[in-house]
């Protein structure tokens, strides 16, 4: 075990170190004038210069790329081009509310969708026809509209919810749930819908597998065949789709956050990218691929665990 560990760890390090290439590369090529952008209009040509080197933009790209890279193997991320605040205090900021936003939404995703599922998987009949119809309906619909709508009907017409975010340093935890309830709802309808059809499909697979036929004939109980087994084996397939879900948030939550006002990454992401701001931008891009390759570990380590096929392998 820890063998497979050590081995998915150094792959994610190799694609943390591609990722951050890649990403500086297409910023460096893209990025313009920086010191003209932080200036403005009126900035002389000797202080266009000044800037440059002050910003080390007159270095050429592998020297800039290899001091930025050294930097972050020591947690130094830099600071804002435009507003001077290191990335990782703006990163330390704002990970608390998207993540709470996302890991919550997720966890009422797993649950939800795992009883409705199963549900369609064993009653069939019209409560199969139903989550079929809610996955078509919610994949069709984007979060942002469910986002929309709900700030319209929930939080403008009956004023149950704060249409914007009031999360704040200092504010209490009843600020922080008011404000991420429409945001996690948004996030929970689309995810349930397409989670729900997934594993209804991974139960009637299984429950068509012989394994099954041979343990009802045994006289061992339908709840017992289908917890303890059906389930175990259906739940590689349920977590593989709940991570690519998740990884899929991650980016979909830019738009949600914007709608909300939430100080989460979105908004940091888009002002940015907006402003060719790099070292904000690749602090935001690395937070993301640690989070995805420490979700798919976390996915391939319970994978081995409900699997003893997997975990042999």
């Amino acid at each position: 075990m820890i063998t497979f560990i050590l081995k998915r760890l150094g792959s994610g390090l190799v694609v943390l170190l591609a990722v951050s290439l890649l990403v500086y590369s297409l910023l460096y090529v893209s990025s313009g004038s920086i010191a003209r952008n932080i200036l403005g209009d009126t900035a002389t040509p000797e202080q266009l210069a000044l800037k440059n080197t002050e910003l080390g933009l007159d270095q050429p790209f592998f020297v800039r790329y290899f001091g930025w890279l050294s930097g972050a193997a020591r947690g130094d991320l830099g600071s804002s081009w435009f507003t001077s605040e290191p990335v990782a205090n703006a990163l330390a900021s704002r990970i608390p509310v998207t993540m709470t936003m996302v890991f919550a939404a997720m966890l009422l995703i797993a649950i939800i969708a795992t009883l409705i599922g199963v549900a369609a998987a064993v009653k069939r009949g019209w409560v199969d026809r139903v989550v079929q119809i809610g996955a078509i309906i919610g994949d069709s619909i984007p979060g942002f509209v469910i986002g929309i709508i709900l700030v319209f009907f929930l939080a403008i017409s009956l004023g149950l919810f704060p249409a914007t975010s009031t999360i704040a340093p200092g504010v209490g935890a009843d600020a922080w749930v008011l404000s991420l309830t429409l945001p996690v709802i948004a996030l929970l309808i689309n995810g349930v819908t397409g989670g729900a059809q997934q594993i209804r499909s991974a139960v009637i697979k299984q429950l068509e597998r012989d394994y099954v036929r041979t343990l009802r004939s045994r006289g061992i109980s339908e709840r017992e065949v289908l917890f303890k087994h059906v389930l175990r084996s259906s739940a590689p397939a349920g977590l593989t789709v709940l991570s690519l879900q998740l990884i899929g948030m991650l980016g979909g939550v830019v738009i949600i956050e914007s709608i909300f006002a939430l100080p989460g990454m979105g908004p940091l992401a888009v002002a940015a990218t907006a402003q060719s701001d790099q070292p904000v931008v690749m602090g935001v891009v690395m937070y993301t691929v640690v989070v995805v390759i420490v979700v798919n570990l976390i996915v391939d380590l319970l994978n081995g665990w409900l699997n003893p096929k997997v975990r042999a392998s």
